[in-house]
């Protein structure tokens, strides 16, 4: 009895007998090989004989399956091992091989559809594979290297370090760093007018060597003010300023001495040490 199939359900021949193995519930590794090629010709039959390249596929297989079909029907053939050779063995391997392609794909689609609905989460490495990095051999890296390519590369990394050095600042002398220390010019700041009782402001400033010498004299000057040690006295606008000494000649106690035993921080909340 001829079976109705439709030519667009087959993707090729081995797909066709698949589906006839399946629908006969047939074993694979057993295949009545008779009645296969009998229902794999009635199908052949029913083709479109316009399309010449998927005829000629399921011609081939049509051909291949009466050959087993002969083979099959003479006496059995036997491999140098004695052991008899199936005609069937190679079709089979075929078979399988189409069987397990095909479950991949279907799995591939089911995974295509469900896609849309699935949310990745980023990859999270801990830190110290994340900055792991394969240690490198030297030979692979220079393999395929010359001299004169290594010349090169040297010459190029001595050009980018030439290019990197500043024609100018580079014949700067260097500029060491002046220690200035705010409980050495209290010191200093209340020695000075408690001997002398009447400083200059602007000749105290004048006898200091550096800017930062003069800025940290000025905030030894602010300080001794506020902790009323001197003060700072100016008898016109933009007249000579006086500074005085509120202490007796004979103390021995200097703010400078507190600041280097304590937290050496001022009033204000500024750290100098």
């Amino acid at each position: 009895m001829a079976i109705e199939v439709k030519l667009q359900a087959f993707e090729g021949p081995l797909d066709l007998l698949l589906h006839l193995i399946e629908k006969n519930k047939i074993d694979i590794y057993d295949i009545p090989i008779v009645e296969v090629t009998d229902q794999y010709m009635e199908y052949v039959q029913q083709l479109d004989k316009e399309d010449m390249d998927v005829t000629s596929e399921f011609m081939v297989m049509a051909a291949t399956l009466i050959d087993i079909k002969c083979r099959m029907l003479l006496p059995k053939e036997v491999d140098e091992e004695g052991e008899e050779i199936d005609p069937r063995a190679d079709l089979v391997q075929q078979l399988l091989e189409h069987k397990a392609y095909r479950a991949m794909a279907g799995k591939l689609r089911i995974y295509m559809e469900r896609a849309g609905d699935v949310v990745t989460r980023g990859q999270h490495l801990p830190k110290e594979v994340a900055q792991y990095k394969p240690p490198t051999d030297p030979d692979e890296l220079l393999q395929g290297m010359t001299l004169d390519q290594l010349h090169k590369i040297f010459e190029f990394v001595l050009k980018r370090q030439e290019d990197k050095v500043d024609p100018i600042r580079s014949k700067f002398g260097q500029i060491k760093r002046e220690e200035v220390s705010l409980p050495d010019k209290l010191d200093y700041v209340e020695i000075v007018t408690r001997s002398k009782r009447k400083v200059s402001f602007r000749k105290l400033l004048e006898n200091q060597t550096s800017k930062m010498q003069v800025v940290v004299t000025f905030l030894a000057v602010l300080e001794l003010m506020k902790l009323g040690k001197i003060h700072c006295v100016q008898e016109e606008n933009f007249g000579e300023i006086t500074i005085e000494s509120l202490e007796d000649v004979h103390e021995t106690s200097l703010v400078g001495d507190l600041y280097r035993e304590g937290t050496g921080e001022s009033a204000t909340g500024d750290s100098y040490s």
